[in-house]
């Protein structure tokens, strides 16, 4: 599948810490990480998938005393990550260089989150980065995601000063996305959220918390 990234990275390194300005409030990534914590052994290894600037999740992880690797495709972001989480390691690459027999191995992982970063794709590839998710943990695994509920796909929006694509789903289709890639939904929470920046509309956020079946 040809990959389409033109402008993504660009709007994030453009965005740089701005980012963490315009959604100042995260409430539901930071309960999320309270799962892993509070689920995972001390010094359990987690990949941080879309890590931004490495707050608030990268940064909670650590501070638990767990091994945080991140992956962003913006350099801006990843540079701004190992300066707010220096015992994390961090990587500019695509979620999609990560795929079993990719140019990415990074190895395996007892849980891996993805705040938004689905979000970033156009819907025919989150099954399969979903797959490559999978691929990363042993069975049991555990992951958490959010997304934002919308039934969009590959549409462009303003965001902070820049244009990026975004894609969502309807909570009970992403439910079936998600159960379909072989993972057990074992909480979920939802949050309404209204971003900073006045470019950025009010949204519904949608947090799984999963583990990998088999």
């Amino acid at each position: 599948m040809p990959l389409d990234r033109t402008g993504q990275a660009e709007a994030f390194d453009a965005i740089g810490d701005r980012y963490d300005e315009a959604f100042p409030h995260k409430e539901g990534q930071v309960t999320s990480a309270e799962w892993l914590i509070r689920s995972l052994p001390a010094g359990a290894r987690v990949l941080d998938l879309g890590c931004g600037t490495g707050i608030p999740t990268a940064l909670q992880l650590a501070k638990a005393g767990l091994q945080v690797v991140g992956v962003d495709l913006s350099e801006t972001m990843v540079a701004l990550a190992r300066d707010n989480v220096p015992t994390g390691v961090f990587h500019q690459a695509d979620i999609a260089d990560l795929r079993p027999g990719g140019p990415r191995d990074l190895g395996r992982f007892d849980a891996v989150a993805a705040f938004f970063s689905l979000l970033m794709l156009p819907r025919a590839e989150i099954p399969l980065t979903l797959r490559t998710v999978h691929h990363l943990l042993p069975p049991g695994g555990l992951f958490a995601l959010s997304m934002v509920e919308a039934d969009v796909d590959d549409f462009s929006i303003p965001f902070i000063g820049s244009t990026i694509r975004v894609s969502g789903y309807l909570g009970d289709e992403l439910r079936e996305v998600v159960e379909a890639a072989d993972f057990e939904i074992v909480e979920e929470s939802s949050y309404t959220y209204a971003p900073s920046s006045a470019d950025v509309p009010p949204e519904v956020q949608i947090f799984l918390r999963c583990r990998r079946r088999t």
